[in-house]
């Protein structure tokens, strides 16, 4: 039997967030980027606790893409840069669209503007230019909001300095002839490796913990 995913390869992993049996590539390659993958499955459980040589290199090329992005930030924009990042990895778009890069360097450019004007005494939100982008911009503002009811205290200049690194992450990543989600996908499984198994969607729950210094 063919894999269902790819049509190419046999089937020999049962998955059970597809509750089908899918070809290992597929497991090792759409893992936690379009598969949905349980904490307790057995699959992602031994590819964090030992991963391929190939998967090694892999990370080890996109924290080299990243680092010029995010090597200027503090500890705590650092943090904040990445928990922005953890709501736009999770957030699914309506219908059959699809979340692509100019998405999120849109409304990472638009709502760091929202700040910055904030910090000069403004009070005025920017628009951004689509609803996807737009979109993620509300839920960019609930992760703020869910950080401060929690005790933290954040700054609206950090803010947008956080979200002008992944503005620039999400313009710069990509390289003449790729795709055009490229930035979204290097994020997605960098943050595959950060996240605890155990932790399943309580890790991406921002915690006042990690911001309060």
């Amino acid at each position: 039997m063919s894999c269902p995913q790819c049509g190419q390869r046999k089937a020999r992993r049962q998955c059970p967030a597809l509750a089908q049996t899918i070809c290992p590539i597929c497991c090792g390659t759409k893992r936690l980027v379009e598969i949905r993958c349980p904490s307790d499955c057995g699959y992602l459980t031994s590819s964090r606790d030992h991963p391929a040589a190939v998967v090694r290199r892999q990370q080890e090329r996109d924290v080299a893409r990243l680092v010029p992005t995010i090597r200027h930030l503090t500890e705590r924009q650092n943090q904040l840069f990445f928990l922005f990042q953890t709501a736009v990895t999770r957030h699914k778009p309506d219908g059959f669209t699809r979340l692509l890069d100019d998405d999120v360097a849109d409304a990472a450019g638009t709502l760091a503007a929202t700040f910055e004007t904030s910090t000069r005494g403004v009070i005025y939100e920017h628009t951004a230019q689509s609803p996807l982008a737009q979109a993620l911009i509300t839920e960019m503002n609930a992760t703020v909001a869910q950080i401060r009811e929690q005790g933290a205290t954040v700054y609206d200049q950090e803010v947008a300095i956080a979200l002008r690194a992944m503005e620039q992450g999400a313009r710069s990543t990509r390289r003449p002839g790729e795709g055009d989600a490229v930035y979204l996908e290097l994020m997605a499984r960098l943050l595959q490796t950060l996240q605890p198994p155990e932790a399943g969607e309580q890790a991406a729950r921002p915690a006042a913990s990690l911001i309060i210094p």
